[in-house]
């Protein structure tokens, strides 16, 4: 993206294996919370090395089916990378292959289109930074124009301009796009920004003015959650507690 100093691989400590098992945990994390979109919306995760390889789900199967062994390999132009008896949704490539390409910190990306997070996206107003789950996101959040299913390989640039050095891209009239260093980390982020919908939704259903923060206390709330990122331990042992949880109430994920 620039001539800094090269950023170092966040995926490097990784192997392929254990990506598979972690990325597969995640789309049926998503299954279990009730976030799925039939058989749309993607999780991504680059695969380490050079080639801008990545993880996703295969075509035609829904997150409950996806396993460690059929995710396919893809590059960042769309097209398998390596053979599969399934294909790849051609509406992932554009924003997740674009991302993978250019935004070096970034490892996973998980896309979604929930019924919180898709009413804000319509709405004329952003994301709310007043409750305790939005003022977390404060500074992190970032806006792009719907231009139509995205499919087009012309709206890629503009995608990426958009989301700039955030991690956060509201989809305006769409949903919502999540990026981060690992797959622990985009999970948290990802139920973040979802707490944070699904509350700015209920208190926009009660009559009467919100209690605005002030800037001082939203960056306050940012910095603290910026802390807790950057202890890796954290995110690693919400992922975990919350796959066992959900291997214990669903046993076919186990």
């Amino acid at each position: 993206m620039n001539d800094a100093t090269p950023i170092p691989d966040p995926m490097a400590d990784m192997t392929e294996a254990e990506l598979r098992v972690q990325l597969a945990d995640f789309y049926h994390l998503v299954s279990y919370l009730g976030w799925t979109e039939l058989i749309f919306n993607h999780i991504s995760v680059r695969l380490p090395g050079e080639e801008h390889t990545y993880l996703v789900n295969p075509f035609g199967l829904h997150y409950d089916e996806v396993t460690p062994e059929n995710l396919v390999v893809v590059g960042v132009d769309g097209k398998l990378a390596r053979e599969s008896q399934y294909k790849a949704n051609p509406a992932g490539f554009a924003l997740h292959g674009v991302i993978h390409e250019f935004r070096e910190d970034v490892g996973c990306v998980a896309h979604t289109h929930t019924t919180p997070i898709s009413a804000i996206t319509m709405k004329g107003f952003d994301l709310d930074h007043n409750s305790f789950y939005g003022a977390q996101l404060h500074g992190r959040v970032a806006y792009h124009a719907f231009e139509g299913i995205t499919i087009y390989d012309d709206e890629r640039e503009r995608m990426l301009k958009s989301l700039g050095d955030k991690h956060v891209l509201v989809l305006r009239n769409h949903g919502i796009a999540v990026c981060e260093a690992d797959i622990p980390l985009t999970f948290f982020l990802l139920w973040t920004v979802q707490r944070a919908a699904e509350i700015q939704c209920a208190a926009s259903a009660i009559p009467g003015p919100n209690t605005v923060l002030t800037e001082d206390i939203k960056q306050k709330s940012a910095d603290d959650a910026q802390r807790l990122k950057d202890s890796a331990s954290f995110s690693s042992l919400l992922f975990d507690a919350m796959v066992r949880k959900m291997k214990r109430d669903c046993p076919q994920f186990a």
